[in-house]
């Protein structure tokens, strides 16, 4: 039996305002906790299903992936629902996760249509981050499909709804989405599966549906009926490096798909970097005397947002322009023993994935100053750029090391600095 509006839980202050969803093995119900007046997310396994004899192993399963999700969302990742606690109520398990307000990706195709692929690939990639840690701790999604994926302010994804239990009851989709069956792969219908290919082959389908709004041919019908799948970009116009990574997530056996999620994501990269054994020492070289420890140790210690003022602070002092206090753009000027160091460092305490060299080939990648829509493209790319086209606010940047390759440094990044950092041979 549901709970229904109106019902106020005994163990917990939430009073449930509606339910959510349904699906074979879970409920999920909107609810509001009574004393903080905020509104929260209540799920619960089916009670229907207490005379299944499989019930308590589904239980259980529930408790043991809720109590991972409770670690998980400790580490506050941005892209990743958070649950707060795990209760039980009158017998009936209780996962208790963040209320997140926007939009699915899934309503925000049906109604404002398909994404550009700078776009689709900048979402999708921060649910393929997400899901990384997600594998790491031994949990497979199984339901990471749009519908699973909310987005704040149209820009910023957020995987919610994981499909508990779902290895335990295979043949039991745990989604409610009318389209689950484009999502999944077609061993999640037969024998089920706990491997990473079952999420690699959703996203990748995800992806697909984001990028030309149309739905993949489902994998029961290519595996039962051999139809073929369209290829993306039969459909609009996308790079071949995604249409490739589209495909082979979309691998009909998992032995032909991605993996894992981070081989599936490299795939994504526009320009992908290896990840650097670093190196013992950089020197920390400057033509001006300036010096660059303080940024070093806030690099070192993944202080992002620190780090990126700190670089903004120092390229001021390198510049001669500590008088004005500010960095109009970057001039020929500019020495290169600094803008060399700050670089190595970005580099070396990202692996790879931020500093003015990884932007500038971004950059020169997409068509650089011959191309007029390359700048356009590589704000979208970087994450400078929201979907609706508006610039990202400083303070809504993404100060983590699994913001997209190339989003930092910003303070001082930009087109001003391509042509200097390809003089300087970075």
């Amino acid at each position: 039996m549901s709970w229904t509006p109106g019902y106020k839980l005994h163990q917990r202050p939430y009073i449930i305002e509606r339910i959510l969803g349904q699906g074979g093995f879970g409920i999920t119900y909107k609810a509001k906790h009574l004393q903080l007046d905020h509104q929260v997310v209540l799920k619960t396994p089916n009670s229907g299903l207490q005379n299944d004899p499989e019930y308590p192993k589904y239980v259980q399963r529930f408790i043991q992936e809720g109590q991972t999700l409770a670690k998980l969302g400790q580490n506050s990742h941005p892209h990743i629902v958070r649950v707060s606690d795990l209760f039980e109520e009158n017998g009936l398990h209780c996962l208790v996760m963040d209320l997140i307000v926007g939009q699915s990706l899934w309503e925000f195709v049906q109604t404002k249509g398909r994404l550009s692929e700078a776009d689709a690939v900048n979402i999708i990639r921060q649910i393929a981050d997400a899901l990384v840690m997600v594998h790491n701790a031994g949990i497979i999604h199984r339901d990471a499909h749009p519908g699973n994926i909310m987005l704040r302010n149209n820009t910023s994804a957020v995987l919610i709804d994981f499909g508990l239990a779902a290895e335990i009851m295979p043949r039991v989709m745990s989604s409610k989405h009318p389209a689950n069956l484009n999502f999944a792969p077609y061993e999640q219908f037969l024998e089920g599966s706990g491997k990473p290919t079952v999420d690699v082959y959703c996203l990748a389908a995800s992806l697909y549906y984001t990028i030309t709004g149309q739905l993949p041919t489902q994998a029961l019908t290519r595996k039962l009926k051999n139809q073929a799948l369209i290829p993306p970009n039969k459909i609009v116009k996308i790079s071949d490096k995604i249409n490739d990574a589209i495909l082979k997530g979309l691998g009909l056996e998992p032995e032909k798909r991605p993996q894992t999620m981070a081989e599936f994501l490299r795939l994504l990269d526009i320009q992908p970097q290896p990840a650097r054994t670093p190196q013992p020492n950089i020197e920390l070289k400057s033509a001006k005397g300036v010096n660059y420890h303080q940024l070093e140790q806030l690099l070192k210690a993944g202080n992002w947002k620190e780090a990126d003022e700190e670089t903004a602070k120092k390229m001021v002092e390198a510049a001669g322009r500590t008088k004005e206090g500010f960095l109009v753009g970057i001039d020929n000027n500019f020495p290169c023993e600094d803008l060399r160091t700050i670089d190595q460092l970005w580099v070396k305490y990202s692996n790879g994935r931020f500093g003015f060299s990884v932007q500038q080939r971004i950059y020169k990648s997409l068509g650089g100053a011959r191309k007029p829509l390359a700048w356009a493209e590589f704000c979208d790319i970087v994450g400078w750029r929201r979907v609706d086209g508006k610039w990202e606010e400083y303070k809504d940047l993404k100060f983590h090391q699994t913001a997209p390759v190339g989003h930092l440094p910003r303070q001082t990044g930009g087109i001003g600095y391509f042509s200097r950092v390809q003089t300087c041979r970075l």
